[in-house]
């Protein structure tokens, strides 16, 4: 078939996809009105996993699963535009990685709030000023994210959805290599590549600032004295820097789990996660009873943190992941017996656990 003959075969098929978005646009719209009605959450992460897993299985290997859910992560948010103005607080500025996450998880169609920090996008979010919010909550190199666990104690707020983001930091600057002599970016930044800059840069000042976006404006404004950053793509492109190096990170993988934050956790979907915050009770083996709990239910409990609970000294609160939703009888049993030795227990959500 001749090359021009293909064009107006895509241009056919392209003006038909057109006709069905807006089709589907009618629909949406419609769906939206209903929830107004009936008082129902705009957002249902549960719905959304489930129709990107359904599309993927009809899909049959036609297409990658990452293309999948690139396409469908922009239609559905147009889709959430024309329900609502839907806007989501993050922990900015603009160009973040926290940004990047929430642009994953909620695409380009809904409005984005950035905030100073995290206790402003639980506070947007509590005050009804967004109506989600995303924050992390732990990497796979540097660990738990701290400030995020503690406002949790004191917050009304659930967890609603996941999302998993593959960082990759580079090199970013409007200078020559040869002429840096200081690097500034975020503590975390600056623990995933530890051995790049022993490498690299070992005699180079390290400058630890808020955020990898404040990173690249410093390295922008301090230019002429030998600055770069270290960071994301889009804090570059943002703040016009050349990224002089890519994928600096000492471990290939290094993955950050961020949390969508809401009013309401979610229904199941056959494959969820639950968090939990709880307190154990100021007698000896309270903690191992406790934990003793999680294996007679037989759940897999993937993740276990501690932090002082700021209230009495060598005091604890501890944050648990399950498999399972706390729907599950199992789990719901296990969450009452846990409160025999412990002195609370707060289910802080139950959302889809996603891997992409």
């Amino acid at each position: 078939m001749p090359l021009d003959d293909i064009r107006k075969q895509i241009d056919s098929i392209d003006t038909q996809l057109l006709d069905l978005l807006a089709q589907r646009a009618e629909c949406v719209h419609v769906v939206g009105d209903i929830k107004k009605e009936e008082g129902l959450q705009i957002y249902a992460p549960e719905r959304e996993e489930a129709l990107l897993r359904k599309l993927v299985e009809k899909s049959d290997g036609k297409l990658p699963e990452v293309s999948i859910r690139a396409i469908y992560r922009e239609i559905m948010s147009m889709a959430l535009a024309l329900e609502d103005d839907l806007k989501i607080a993050y922990l900015g500025p603009e160009g973040t990685w926290t940004h990047q996450a929430a642009i994953k998880k909620f695409g380009h169609s809904v409005e984005y709030s950035s905030q100073p920090n995290f206790a402003e996008v639980f506070d947007q979010v509590a005050r009804r000023k967004a109506d989600y919010g995303v924050v992390p909550i732990e990497n796979s190199t540097e660990g738990a994210v701290s400030h995020t666990l503690d406002l949790f104690v004191d917050s009304p707020l659930r967890i609603c959805a996941q999302i998993l983001l593959r960082i990759e930091n580079g090199l970013m600057a409007c200078i020559p290599r040869e002429e840096i002599k200081t690097l500034y970016s975020h503590p975390q930044v600056f623990g995933q590549c530890r051995n790049w800059i022993l490498q690299n840069f070992p005699k180079a000042d390290l400058v630890e600032v808020s955020s990898t976006t404040k990173a690249a404006m410093l390295a922008k404004k301090n230019a002429a004295d030998g600055a770069a950053a270290m960071g994301g793509p889009l804090a570059a492109e943002i703040h016009g820097l050349t990224m002089l190096d890519e994928c600096i990170q000492d471990r290939a993988t290094n993955t950050t789990r961020f949390l969508v934050i809401g009013e309401k956790t979610c229904p199941a979907t056959g494959n969820d996660r639950t968090s939990l915050l709880f307190s154990t009770k100021d007698k000896p083996g309270s903690l191992l009873r406790a934990l003793q709990v999680f294996d007679s239910i037989e759940v897999n409990m993937s993740k276990i943190e501690s932090r002082p609970s700021k209230l009495r000294d060598w005091e604890y609160n501890f944050y648990v992941d399950l498999k399972g939703h706390c729907d599950e009888k199992n789990i719901a049993t296990g969450i009452e017996k846990l409160s025999e030795f412990c002195s609370m227990v707060r289910i802080l959500g139950s959302y889809p656990d996603v891997t992409e």
